[in-house]
């Protein structure tokens, strides 16, 4: 039997993790992360009562349960983060305090936050699912952060506890049944095998980057010995290898979806089942894409997956499948070879090949429609080759990662680091922000910067490289470019010129430097207008580095003001199946209210202190 098919025979075993403490605790955390974040999109509106030093006294009326207010401490930060202690919280009706619960706390401010009867149940499911991730990652032993600061890449992979840091339905995993949940979930840190299908070729077409063809690939993939087995299956049934193109597939997809839904074509051999390839892989924060544990220089492979996840069902669209390879050419000659980033390290992991199979019942019913999404995968370089002696990898998710005892990485790492926290951010920025910076301004590229699409590379726990993944959907060009090959110009968007900026402005300072920002102040007593300072000083930095683009400095101003906030959990509310249209992101997008600039203060036109000026033009 193969450890994918291994089932948990005791239903009391998978809710063991559901415990009246773990649960309790999950709740009060949620709702910490819900008053903050909703807050922050302007959706609630706390009342100031009282402040307390750098803590103040706020307190929530519920719109619609009767007598219920809310009570908690915070401190509110830049780019109106409310920093909140979990611990004060307090739910209290009629003089009488009730225990917390995040999905009573939606329904109570239901219409406060404008999601609609028919979306509100499926929205109260990923809530709950999300809990329960809690809860079971509660019950499971946790390295201390001395420990996890030394360890390798797939144990920082599966050690974080608290997923995308804006999103408050962020773990819903809709369609995982409890088992599932256990084997497929990347907090389960569970090694799987892939299961391969064959896809004739009159329907399944395979694409690559040019040193790359199909049997170099497959050969690669499973190594001769499978190979021939996975042939030999096909020849006893009467069939050739030839008319056949290799297709993994998530275990869960092969069970839940693809043998029965693809069951006409099982029947007619239009696809064949070749069964498990021996290589051991773990699942991704992605959920979707698994590394090779067994051999890990070998490809990341990424498979479609049709479960409800934040915002989207994931599943995988043979007909991007094409466009991948000429994309990723054009990224590794005009991007990948640029001077400036080779210098500074910037690495990035291609996505060399594809494979996407059609199925005819349902393409009448257009390219979008999830039933034309579940059966294609796709090839990623792996970090593993990236690796210098002295080097460790790590994913960008965990600067933010905080235990449940509320023991945050970020300040044991600079602590192990022996460098001051200036200096350690200085290094960090040079590695992340500066080479944003210059795609944006010298090839007018934004890629989606989230901390599971980073992985650093760190010396004596300082990053020094950063390494970009999910290059090739994640990713907009603003103009329309002729060097893309022509079906690889779906990269190339269309986004009003104000919105541009927001790439940096919301997807980097709103959506991740906000949370490392808090940490730094909460965890390390460091001054939040330091931090800025610091991330303010990076920016001159590379303007100085580059003044051919002064005008464009200019045009996508780093300092102004104010940025408009754009708010990522108004359109999960809004549809939690589809958040964004991905043929127009920019006229998907939920605006509301202005942030201020954080960096603002430290332009060099404004006069500041001498030691601040100094500091800025390092």
């Amino acid at each position: 039997m193969h450890i994918n098919e291994t089932r948990m025979n005791s239903p009391e075993a998978v809710v063991t993790h559901l415990q009246p403490d773990n649960w309790a605790k999950a709740n009060r955390l949620h709702i910490a992360k819900i008053i903050s974040e909703f807050t922050h999109e302007l959706l609630l509106q706390p009342e100031w009562i009282s402040d307390d030093g750098d803590w103040s006294q706020y307190r929530l009326h519920a719109p619609d349960a009767e007598q219920v207010t809310y009570f908690f401490f915070a401190r509110l930060l830049s780019l109106n983060h409310w920093s909140i202690d979990a611990d004060s919280i307090r739910k209290v009706s009629n003089s009488q305090e009730l225990p917390l619960d995040s999905i009573l706390f939606i329904t109570e401010f239901r219409s406060q936050l404008n999601i609609s009867t028919e979306n509100l149940p499926a929205y109260l499911e990923e809530i709950t699912s999300t809990l329960n991730g809690s809860a079971y990652m509660m019950s499971r032993p946790q390295l201390p952060m001395d420990q996890l600061l030394r360890s390798g890449y797939q144990t920082f992979e599966h050690a974080m506890t608290s997923g995308h840091p804006c999103f408050v339905a962020n773990n819903g995993r809709i369609g995982f049944d409890a088992n599932d949940y256990r084997q497929y979930a990347p907090e389960a840190d569970q090694p799987i095998q892939l299961i391969w299908l064959a896809g004739h070729k009159s329907r399944t077409a395979y694409s690559a980057v040019d040193e790359l063809p199909y049997q170099q690939l497959i050969t690669d993939e499973l190594g001769q010995e499978v190979l021939s087995l996975f042939n030999r299956k096909l020849t006893d049934n009467g069939l050739s290898p030839d008319d056949y193109f290799f297709i993994p597939v998530h275990p869960w997809q092969w069970f839940n979806k693809l043998a029965i839904i693809c069951a006409p074509d099982l029947a007619n051999q239009h696809l064949v089942c070749l069964g498990y390839s021996p290589d051991l892989f773990n699942a991704q924060q992605s959920i979707r894409t698994f590394y090779n544990l067994t051999h890990p220089e070998k490809h990341y492979t990424k498979t479609a997956l049709s479960i409800l996840n934040m915002g989207f069902v994931r599943g995988l669209t043979p007909y991007y499948m094409d466009s991948t390879p000429p994309i990723t050419e054009w990224i590794r000659k005009y991007v990948g070879e640029d001077p400036y980033l080779k210098q500074n390290g910037f690495t990035l992991l291609c996505e060399v090949a594809t494979v996407g199979y059609r199925n005819l019942y349902y393409e009448p019913f257009g390219k979008h429609v999830p039933y034309n999404k579940m059966l294609a995968g796709l090839w990623r370089e792996s970090p593993a080759k990236v690796l210098q002696p002295g080097q460790q990898l790590m994913t960008m998710a965990a600067l933010l990662h905080t235990d449940f005892h509320g023991n945050a990485l970020l300040p044991a790492l600079i602590a192990a680091s022996g460098l001051s926290i200036h200096d350690w951010l200085d290094s960090y920025l040079r590695a992340y922000l500066t080479p944003l910076l210059h795609c944006f301004y010298e090839h007018d590229l934004v890629f989606m910067p989230h901390g599971e699409n980073l992985i650093l590379v760190l010396e004596n726990h300082v990053p020094v490289k950063a390494i970009m993944k999910d290059i090739t959907e994640e990713i907009g060009v603003f103009r329309m470019n002729t060097d893309i090959a022509e079906k690889g110009r779906r990269i190339c968007v269309t986004v009003p010129e104000e919105l541009r900026i927001l790439s940096i402005l919301t997807d980097v300072f709103d959506c991740f430097f906000r949370f490392l920002s808090n940490i730094l102040v909460t965890k390390c007593d460091y001054r939040e207008e330091d931090f800025w300072r610091r991330v303010a000083g990076c920016v001159y930095a590379y303007q100085d580095d580059q003044p051919q683009h002064a005008a464009k400095f200019e045009q996508y101003d780093m300092f102004a003001p104010e940025f408009i906030l754009s708010c990522l959990n108004r359109l999960q509310l809004r549809n939690n199946r589809q958040m964004v249209d991905l043929a127009d992101p920019a006229g998907s997008l939920q605006l509301a209210g202005m942030l201020q600039n954080p960096i603002a203060p430290f332009k060099r036109t404004v006069s500041v202190p001498a030691e601040m000026a100094n500091t800025v033009s390092q």
